[in-house]
């Protein structure tokens, strides 16, 4: 997951709303979203190659607040690439199928972060969502209960200035104050539109390759988007899930 934008207790009925897509590598096997045969309360896609996930969904049948959320995206900086032993995936999926709250999940990882390449997480459970990476400890707000606010997050830290984080989250902020409909949040993903050099970050894998992975959806011979997805979180039904595949 690379692109993730978020209004987190913005709408009075709808505490969270995120849009994102899923980049990776077409190789790597995956299961599209679907509830889970060994787990039905969870519904979200499978890596196939190391049994994780990239964003998710855990329902409860007796209370909507406390439905489940959690999504992950890497950090994009070769110190943060090297061959760890541990699946950043399964930060997803361990989350929704545990018991804990946030904040506990949270301080169980914590100590063992090291062990993932460069991350970024996000988990959500009734009025508390928590953003946590590896890459962020100086950050104020890693780790900590996030306040409501519309937020960004692709390969480098939560709002970090990115040219598509800053385009996308201001469209994302658009379409709900328009009410926008669900198919509009699907266009937003799918621009193919790089960002001027100048704009550009510099993460060390050259200007071509920035320009790229600049795209909110990107498109390249071996890499890409693979999926785009809507997820709705209400007070008071169970939970939208909506994904289109490409790849």
């Amino acid at each position: 997951m690379c692109l993730i934008v978020f209004a987190w207790q913005i709408l009075p009925s709808i505490p969270l709303v995120a849009a994102a897509n899923r980049d990776e590598f077409y190789a790597r096997k995956s299961a599209p979203a679907q509830w889970w045969e060994d787990f039905p309360a969870i519904y979200a896609g499978r890596d196939l190659e190391a049994g994780g996930t990239w964003m998710g969904i855990r329902k409860d049948e007796q209370d909507f607040t406390r439905n489940r959320f959690a999504a992950i995206t890497n950090f994009r900086a070769p110190r943060f690439l090297e061959s760890r032993e541990s699946s950043r995936g399964k930060l997803v999926s361990d989350f929704l199928e545990s018991s804990l709250c946030p904040q506990e999940y949270i301080a169980l990882i914590r100590k063992d972060a090291h062990r993932f390449n460069g991350f970024n997480l996000l988990v959500g459970k009734g009025s508390t969502l928590i953003w946590f990476s590896n890459c962020g400890y100086g950050h104020p707000r890693n780790g900590k209960p996030l306040p409501p606010g519309i937020y960004g997050l692709s390969n480098a830290l939560l709002d970090d200035p990115w040219p598509k984080v800053i385009r996308t989250r201001a469209q994302f902020a658009s379409l709900l104050g328009q009410g926008a409909p669900n198919e509009a949040y699907f266009e937003m993903l799918s621009c193919t539109m790089p960002a001027p050099e100048s704009q550009l970050p510099d993460t060390g894998f050259g200007m071509d390759v920035e320009k790229a992975l600049s795209c909110v959806r990107i498109d390249l011979p071996d890499y890409g988007t693979r999926a785009s997805t809507l997820v709705k979180l209400f007070h008071d039904r169970q939970p939208f899930f909506d994904e289109r595949i490409y790849y």
